[in-house]
């Protein structure tokens, strides 16, 4: 009992010593929708604890020396589990360090505020909530939509999608005006509901995707055609606005926030000004690479080739996992495979303790920041940011060393693997998640390639190139009809085997980046614009 008590007397003086969380809403978008207080907060943050929606701009407000961790949540992939957050908040501020917990919106709003703040207040860490501009208020009004009106709406209801089992539509159908977040996937039963519970086919409805960003998107329609003139188009993340006051936008001839911006983007003079690229990452994994283009002037249309998900079977994984003493090395080449090694990790009721003397190598800076994010250090990462360079550079002996490899399930490159078998290791190779071709081409990506309006194509993998292709197939273009299609596009890649797929498949490579990381193909666009 005295041994706790002492321990709980310095954890309490630690926090006493100046730690403080801030928990605070970073608004919809930029800079420009943030809170004086917040940006004052941002300016002095030891340590940055974001989510996946935060705006890459605000992460450079914070200074250099700051830590940063992207504990983001999305939609289809792993996401750190809210204990891990909780601990992370609790841990920081016990160090004594000034922590900026900064959330998408409004903390209060969806926010998952409640167990943090809980947290907090069991281990007597000091907190102090920060308000911020909510997508929910401030995504309509960037459409030019009014939530109130005298006439048309006199109350108006805000709600989340993310689970439409739970809600009361039959209440909701009744209110004159809903702003739905997290609704994107969700969209068909949004509607289904409404009209089973007697809401008017005529019913006006808005989507409005990445409100206040430069890629703000807007439709609108009826419930009874809104999914017709959606088809094919990854819609989150959206604000979702269902009411007579949908009809107000086109009255008041506000002008779109989309194109005021556009117009600046443009007319400015940042190297990819005036360029369309199409970013063919996968879905929920593009927003960085976007971020980074269109902060140099591009205009980017997202068209998701590949999807991650679950492996068909965590068995061999999750045994594994289960005998995790019998490993020498742990090898993760992706922040897929990080990703989903610890979910099953967790899954399983273990925890970074059970990695104790086991040595691990990752490929990438990205990979290794992933790892870190989890309070691990590589023990090894190769100079060049490719899985070959493990091979070539591994700091011991392979020969009798028993080796972890989570990876994809099909599809991934053999040569690793045959590489340390040849040096006498004993390779495990488990699957950790699988990647897929989607079923469809983005509607608007495949517009724009018609069109031809795209400029540059970038391809950040080998599997990316081979599912753009196939999705060409599957939209009815033959391989003698890309050459066409493409024309004068810039075919863009983050390195040589990706280089290589393109040229098998493609017919050629126009870019290839000299750093193989989704930096390094920023950076080669930008030099290629200025020969």
């Amino acid at each position: 009992m005295l041994a706790k008590a002492l321990k709980t007397q310095r954890e309490s003086a630690m926090t006493r010593s100046g730690g403080k969380v801030y928990l605070v809403g970073a608004g919809p978008a930029g800079a420009s929708y943030l809170t004086v207080r917040a940006q004052q907060l941002l300016a002095q943050a030891e340590v940055l604890i974001y989510d996946a929606l935060v705006d890459e701009q605000l992460l450079q407000l914070a200074p250099a020396s700051t830590t940063l961790f992207d504990v983001g949540k999305r939609g289809g992939k792993p996401s750190t589990p809210q204990a891990e957050i909780d601990w992370l908040l609790v841990e920081q501020c016990r160090q004594g360090k000034q922590v900026v917990r900064l959330k998408s919106g409004d903390p209060f709003i969806f926010g998952r505020c409640t167990s943090e703040i809980q947290a907090l207040i069991e281990t007597d860490c000091s907190f102090e909530v920060i308000p911020g501009l909510s997508s929910a208020l401030a995504a309509p009004l960037l459409a030019g939509i009014p939530l109130t009106d005298p006439v048309l709406s006199r109350c108006f209801a805000v709600l989340s999608a993310h689970e439409p089992a739970e809600l009361d539509w039959q209440t909701l159908t009744g209110i004159e005006t809903l702003v739905i977040l997290m609704g994107g996937r969700q969209l068909n039963e949004i509607i289904y509901q409404l009209q089973r519970h007697g809401k008017p086919q005529q019913t006006p409805i808005a989507i409005i995707r990445w409100a206040g960003h430069l890629q703000q998107q807007i439709w609108t329609g009826t419930l009874a055609d809104i999914l017709e003139q959606t088809a094919g188009k990854s819609l989150p993340p959206a604000v979702i606005v269902i009411g007579e006051v949908v009809r107000l936008r086109q009255f008041l001839q506000l002008p779109d926030m989309e194109n005021r911006q556009q117009k600046t983007h443009l007319n400015s003079q940042q190297p990819l000004a005036g360029k369309t690229i199409l970013v063919t990452r996968s879905a929920g994994q593009s927003s960085e690479v976007c971020e980074s283009l269109q902060q140099v002037g591009a205009q980017v249309i997202e068209m998701p080739a590949i999807e991650i998900g679950p492996p068909s079977s965590w068995e061999a994984l999750d045994h594994a996992i289960s005998n995790l003493k019998e490993f020498d090395w742990l090898i993760l080449t992706s922040t897929n495979g990080v990703d989903y090694f610890f979910e099953r990790l967790i899954a399983l009721k273990k925890d970074i303790r059970d990695l104790a003397g086991l040595k691990i190598a990752v490929v990438g800076e990205k990979t290794a920041a992933s790892l870190k994010q989890r309070y691990l250090q590589p023990d090894f990462i190769p100079p060049n940011f490719v899985a070959d360079a493990l091979v070539d550079y591994f700091p011991e002996s392979v020969e009798g060393k028993k080796i972890l490899f989570p990876r994809v399930e099909s599809g991934g490159r053999e040569v690793l693997v045959k590489a340390f078998t040849g040096k006498g290791a004993n390779v495990v190779e488990v699957a950790a998640y699988e990647s897929r071709c989607p079923a469809v081409i983005a509607s608007d990506a495949w517009e724009a390639l018609q069109q031809h309006s795209v400029d540059v194509i970038t391809f950040a993998s080998s599997k990316t190139v081979k599912y753009f292709y196939q999705l060409l197939g599957q939209a009815g273009v033959e391989t003698h009809g890309i050459t066409y299609l493409l024309g004068d596009v810039c075919i863009a890649s983050i390195g040589p085997q990706t280089s290589k797929t393109c040229k098998e498949l493609l017919g050629r490579v126009d870019i290839e980046a000299q750093e193989y990381t989704l930096e390094g193909l920023c950076q080669a666009i930008i030099e290629a614009q200025k020969t």
